[in-house]
């Protein structure tokens, strides 16, 4: 349910003028974390199937990966208030286990987040977009 604020002023010839703001997205506009999940994954698998873990690489594969997730996004499923936020964590398997946390403050209602990963023989990749709606 969208949730609406109207101001009611007048302006200097005594004409009443109503102002009406959304404040809250309606359920068509909200963030589709299933887009997005099929978004990370496709990307991931397009840039990650066939590499091999390259240190000199990693740094400009994730910058590669984290845009072109945001601009897919912001072409398919964002609402304009939408703020979009993406990590990507890359980094060569060994064996060893990783943990990766995010923390922040957010409306349940209307912010929410979509994460995905890839594993080959020498990569694990994981990434997050964190959708934010700005009031």
């Amino acid at each position: 349910m969208s949730t609406k604020l109207l101001v009611e002023n007048e302006d200097d010839n005594n004409k009443s003028q109503v102002h009406n703001f959304q404040i809250r997205p309606t359920h068509n506009q909200k963030f589709n974390t299933n887009i997005a999940k099929e978004a990370i994954q496709e990307t991931l698998l397009k840039h990650l199937k066939d590499k091999e873990y390259s240190q000199i690489q990693a740094e400009v594969l994730c910058k590669t990966i984290a845009s072109e997730i945001k601009d897919r996004l912001k072409d398919q499923c964002v609402d304009s208030r939408y703020k979009l936020m993406v990590q990507v964590v890359l980094g060569e398997r060994h064996g060893a286990g990783t943990k990766v946390g995010a923390r922040c403050i957010w409306d349940a209602d209307t912010d929410t987040q979509a994460s995905d990963q890839f594993l080959n023989e020498t990569i694990f990749c994981m990434a997050v977009v964190f959708a934010v709606y700005f009031y």
